[in-house]
């Protein structure tokens, strides 16, 4: 028999009991209890449907495992495949939804709650300007309880997953600040008063991510052939540890050409810096860092960023964020008429499309700029046809 039903003394309810086969390990008969309905028929309709999932391997043992006893768990069973940096992120993720949902067992989490949970933190999350979590963040949180849970399934332990059918937050669109040209040389001219000109320079000129910029070593960086090559990035652990991780993604790993002002800076740079090392008595290596401290440890990427804010502000720049440097690149460029694919390849977007979302909607006059060229190029043709006509 795969199972029976039994009455327990003390019991209002019956009690199935399931034939699981043998333990390969010590080849006994394993055995499972499961409180059943009181009323015997509904218990084997119960019974029935349990070997129904017995039979098609759809059946999950029951546990009372808690939300927050398995996340503890799967967090570390899934770390060493994860970026120390992505790992820290997730360790935090947990760490907030625990409070709300970490007592209910994984067994019984349902859609709705998840459902709650989002809308819950748009609210009452930790305040922003929008009055709780940003979209994004909850959409973050939706992301690792779907992979948790997904592993839950696969692993046995859930019948289904909950998160396929809760919905996180569709996100805002982003608010984009760029600085024109006028402000951008503004800024430069203030930043020659500070260690960080050369950096902001190149960043601006280059389009360069903050974590890529402050990883690249002088072998990266060819003076002659006006280029430098964008293979990793840095980032800052929450002990203080710097870790250089390999680009997400193929475009990620690039070669960024430099304009002549960049390519000067940079060359105005390398000499002021080999000059000071050399005084040290510590030559210029070609594995040194471009931008570092001075005895050649990595600078604090929250430095780089709050020194790069409080001069923009100084300066009276709305654009105060160092990713706006990033912006502000891309959108002179589509402005200037470059082609998005070259926009595309120096920033090292995954896809085109990704280029065009973020910043079609920046650029004022692209627009219209198209559709003159558009309306010259008919027109162009249609001169042709007229010459042509003439000449027959």
């Amino acid at each position: 028999m795969r199972g029976r039903i039994i009455k327990r003394k003390g019991s209002n309810n019956y009690t199935i009991v399931l034939q699981l086969g043998l333990d390969p390990s010590s080849g006994k008969r394993k055995q499972q209890w499961i409180t059943a309905s009181p009323s015997k028929r509904e218990a084997e309709k119960q019974m029935a449907k349990l070997i129904h999932e017995l039979d098609t391997g759809t059946f999950t043992r029951p546990n009372k495992k808690t939300l927050a006893e398995y996340l503890n768990e799967w967090i570390d069973s899934v770390r060493g495949n994860l970026s120390p940096r992505t790992a820290e992120g997730y360790v935090t993720i947990i760490k907030r939804i625990i409070p709300a949902l970490g007592a209910v067992p994984i067994t019984q989490l349902k859609p709705e709650a998840l459902q709650k949970y989002y809308s819950d933190s748009l609210v009452n999350g930790r305040l922003n300007k929008f009055g709780g979590l940003n979209p994004l963040t909850v959409r973050h949180h939706h992301a690792l309880l779907h992979r948790a849970l997904k592993n839950a399934v696969e692993w046995g332990l859930i019948m289904r997953n909950p998160a396929d059918m809760a919905h996180p937050p569709k996100p805002r669109p982003t608010d984009i600040s760029i600085m024109n040209e006028g402000e951008i040389q503004e800024f430069l001219e203030a930043a020659k008063q500070t260690p960080y000109f050369h950096l902001f320079h190149t960043i601006l000129f280059t389009g360069l991510r903050r974590s890529e910029v402050l990883a690249l070593r002088w072998s990266d960086v060819d003076l002659l052939l006006c280029q430098l090559s964008v293979s990793r990035s840095i980032h800052r652990l929450r002990n203080r540890t710097f870790i250089f991780r390999q680009p997400k993604s193929a475009k990620g790993r690039r070669t960024v050409a430099l304009s002549p002002a960049a390519t000067q800076i940079l060359k105005e740079y390398r000499d002021k810096t080999a000059m000071e090392r050399l005084i040290e008595g510590k030559p210029l290596k070609e594995t040194d860092l471009v931008f570092s401290t001075m005895d050649g440890s990595p600078l604090r990427p929250n430095t780089i960023s709050r020194a790069w804010s409080d001069l923009a502000k100084k300066c009276g720049i709305s654009a105060s964020r160092l990713h706006s440097a990033r912006h502000s690149h891309a959108s002179i460029m589509l402005k200037a008429g470059i082609h998005p694919r070259i926009v595309q390849e120096r920033l090292g977007h995954s896809t085109i499309a990704v280029t065009l979302d973020t910043y079609s909607h920046i650029s004022p006059g692209l627009q219209e700029a198209a559709a003159r060229r558009f309306d010259d190029a008919l027109q162009l043709g249609h001169n042709k046809l007229v010459e042509s006509d003439v000449l027959k």
